[in-house]
């Protein structure tokens, strides 16, 4: 079971006095946060691609660079890559270069992403969201395959037996599918053979443990090794000292990003109550002391089958030495327990069998 961090490299203002962190500062501060990491013994790191102004992290692959040289063991992924407005060479190559870097330890999230920004900006139609995606997607898995080469698709020019590089050490450089839910990237995942990402944000956890089955049933129509499937979950949380204090100090600003978010795509008001009641068992935040977060990705794994956990924190700008704790806690208290339980049931497993 693998435990880590998600960050989107959030620049809101500050709930309390207003100020806007610069995006220089708070990338800083993500490099700091993936070294801490990685020295609690946390599994990897995950910082996902934006381009507005709300977002710091246009360019994962960069930030994962430059705490690559600094880490021993994190695994170092972006969360996700907006792969549909982006060219597959290049995230190849840069991803690559991250591996070569961190000596075998990087990996890309290819997803179609909720934000629409970066379509515009590199000049795509919106009108191809998802023809765009599968036709990306097949390039960059042929990267992924081969060193030469030869492909062409309607987006972009076509490649007629070139070389790609660097090539990466790790043979061959992961590859995951973020989805949001949907079923239809679930079973392409699937077929594919690709470990799956789920951003788990809301509703009832329990309810995607449906799309692990669509997902596994995908998988072994196309004739893929069951056992070798990962799937593993993004949810939003924060962690301190007792569950209040925790509660407290990640309301105001999740509040402030999901009412903004909120008013762009016509969602209710988000309140303290909504809040309150997905920090229950069965609820989508892992919000609390340690016990209680490790308590909830337990039951996760448990219920919905995921083999790797990402902590998306912070949601919204907050005190980078309050994150920083969050992370020593999930590395330090909230991983060993987890750990523990889920050997404990295979050690169970394979006495039965």
């Amino acid at each position: 079971m693998e435990i880590g961090i998600s960050t989107f490299v959030e620049t809101t203002p500050d709930i309390k006095t207003g100020e806007v962190i610069s995006h220089a500062q708070r990338i800083r501060e993500v490099v700091e946060e993936i070294v801490l990491a990685d020295k609690v013994g946390l599994d990897v790191f995950g910082v996902g691609e934006h381009h507005r102004v709300d977002y710091a992290a246009s360019s994962p692959a960069v930030i994962l660079a430059a705490a690559a040289s600094r880490t021993e063991k994190i695994r170092l992924t972006s969360a996700v890559t907006v792969l549909s407005s982006a060219d597959p060479v290049r995230v190849f190559q840069d991803f690559a270069t991250v591996d070569a870097i961190s000596n075998g330890r990087a990996e890309i999230m290819a997803g179609r992403g909720s934000f629409i920004e970066s379509f515009p900006l590199f000049g795509y139609d919106l009108n191809d969201y998802d023809e765009l995606f599968e036709e990306k997607l097949e390039l960059l898995l042929k990267i992924v395959a081969s060193e030469k080469v030869t492909w062409k698709g309607g987006h972009r020019p076509a490649i007629q037996n070139l070389g790609v590089y660097p090539r990466p050490v790790q043979g061959p450089l992961p590859v995951w599918i973020g989805s949001g839910g949907n079923s239809e990237s679930v079973v392409r995942a699937g077929i594919l053979g690709l470990p799956l990402v789920l951003a788990i944000i809301g509703g009832r956890p329990l309810q995607f443990g449906a799309l692990v089955k669509l997902y596994k049933r995908a998988a072994a129509h196309a004739g893929h090794d069951l056992s070798k499937l990962t799937v593993a979950s993004h949810s939003h949380g924060f962690i301190a000292e007792d569950k209040e204090t925790a509660a407290d100090k990640f309301f105001p600003s999740t509040q402030y990003v999901m009412n903004k978010l909120g008013r762009e795509r016509g969602w209710g008001p988000y309140t303290r109550s909504s809040f309150d009641d997905a920090r229950s068992l069965e609820g989508a935040l892992y919000v609390g002391d340690p016990q209680t977060v490790a308590e909830k990705i337990i039951y996760l794994r448990k219920n919905v089958g995921i083999t790797r956990f990402m902590l998306h924190v912070p949601v919204g700008t907050m005190p980078h030495a309050e994150v920083i704790k969050a992370i020593e806690l999930l590395g330090k208290e909230v991983a060993p327990l987890v750990r523990k339980e889920v050997a404990r049931w295979e050690a169970e497993g394979e006495e039965k069998n």
